[in-house]
């Protein structure tokens, strides 16, 4: 279908409510809510790249017969009306496109769904060949959604009438793009495989809400594969760390205060001076008046580190090494890899569903670098007990533990074309909707 034949979704079909700002029209929202029916479709808007917090600046609420509501959380500071909402609206699915991004906003709120539909992971289920929320508008609904504000700093004050619009449609449409999705997954007998995946985005989110933050962090910095020394190690540690504590204190995402092109540079360079510090960031970093000093200083510090107290150079990891090396290190390994990742291929391509979804491309991995110590085991219930326990889904389970145990015994490797793509797999997420997804 060509754009011309799409019609142009410009307004909410009952236009752009006013910000919800004060207690009372709060009260009023959860009111007119309640006399709403089915499920709840939620949206919510953040100031990635501009701020350090992932705390959302616009939350959109739509409900059948219980209307379409924005909300200002900043505004809303009293946290017994958020627990007011999730006691009375908890137990409703929700509906949400793409919700690993925002459910760690809203569980911030105090918001707990106990029941989700996420119409974006449904769409990759159901074989859909583009999930964004604005692909969806079109082929489903053959409706056509306005994309320009997307990535906007929703944190400004006040909101402008155009982003208020984009925020409204994105929820004004949900509900309808989820019945299409439920009926594209029941006719693919794909419905209690998206809801296995609901759920266990559900319980992963709830059950990290306590889990404290990974340890270094800093050795993700783009551009570490170029360092070859401890002492340049160190300084990108020390300059990352230094940047985080800045960008929590200021609120400013980390990149718009010091990319990591401009710490890799300096812990390359070892810039001397105050000038030569400047001339190395530049453009690298988007506020006004960067700390220069404060960079020189840390890095004077970082310079002056004793050699025993400098980070090791190899990167403790319990990953396992690139598949590009396992014909050398592990060549039975590799050789059950590659039969291993030949077949999820051709199953994926069978059930219409994207590798990625069918299983996670590193718990297969995991299963291929070595064999159960008992080599009479069964290996299809051994497969289905370790994929189990790494986390993978029944349904998942019930449809690659086949695959998976033929691959086990095999000693020769066969060419996979998916060899030349390894860096993209290696990348994959560990599950779909961890995936930034555009509108």
């Amino acid at each position: 279908m060509t754009n011309s034949e799409l019609t142009p979704l410009l307004l909410p079909r009952a236009g752009v409510p006013p910000v919800i700002t004060t207690e009372s029209a709060f009260e009023e929202m959860i009111a007119t809510l309640l006399n709403g029916v089915g499920p709840i479709a939620i949206d919510a808007e953040r100031a990635s790249g501009y701020k350090y917090s992932q705390r959302a600046y616009l939350i959109q609420l739509y409900r059948a017969n219980g209307g379409l509501h924005l909300i200002d959380p900043i505004a809303i500071e009293n946290k017994s009306l958020w627990q007011e909402f999730n006691k009375n609206f908890a137990n409703l699915e929700w509906v949400i496109h793409a919700s690993t991004q925002d459910l760690p906003c809203l569980l911030e709120l105090g918001l707990n769904p106990q029941s989700l539909f996420d119409t974006e992971l449904g769409a990759r289920i159901a074989g859909s060949p583009r999930v964004g929320l604005g692909a969806l508008a079109e082929s489903l609904l053959e409706l056509q959604l306005a994309k320009e504000h997307s990535a906007v700093d929703w944190s400004i004050r006040p909101l402008k009438p155009e982003w208020l619009t984009y925020a409204a449609l994105d929820v004004d449409v949900l509900l309808d793009i989820r019945e299409k999705v439920e009926k594209l997954l029941l006719e693919k007998n794909k419905l209690n495989w998206a809801k296995e995946d609901f759920a266990a985005i559900l319980l992963n989110f709830k059950s990290k809400q306590n889990d404290q933050p990974k340890v270094d962090r800093w050795r993700k910095t783009s551009g570490m594969h170029k360092v070859r020394d401890r002492l340049t190690m160190t300084i990108i540690r020390d300059l990352w760390l230094d940047r985080d504590q800045l960008a929590q204190e200021l609120d400013i995402a980390p990149g718009r205060i010091l990319n990591d092109e401009a710490i890799i540079e300096i812990a390359s360079k070892k810039p001397s001076t105050i000038e030569a510090i400047t001339k190395v960031i530049g453009w690298r970093s988007k506020i006004q008046s960067p700390p220069y000093d404060r960079w020189l200083a840390q890095l004077s510090h970082s310079l002056a580190t004793p050699v025993e107290q400098q980070v090791e150079l190899r990167i403790q990891s319990n990953n396992l090494p690139p598949i590009k090396v396992w014909k050398e290190r592990n060549p039975l390994g590799y050789a059950r890899l590659s039969h291993a990742r030949a077949g999820i291929a051709t199953l994926a391509l069978q059930l219409d569903l994207p590798i990625e979804n069918l299983i996670t491309p590193e718990l297969v991995r995991k299963l291929c670098w070595e064999l159960p110590r008992n080599k009479e085991s069964d290996y299809e219930i051994y497969v289905a007990e370790q994929l189990k326990q790494m986390g993978a889904r029944d349904w998942q389970i019930s449809q690659v533990a086949p695959v998976l145990a033929q691959a086990l015994p095999q000693t020769e490797a066969v060419v996979v074309e998916a060899d030349s793509v390894d860096s993209n797999e290696a990348q994959a997420p560990q599950n779909q909707s961890e995936l930034e997804i555009e509108r």
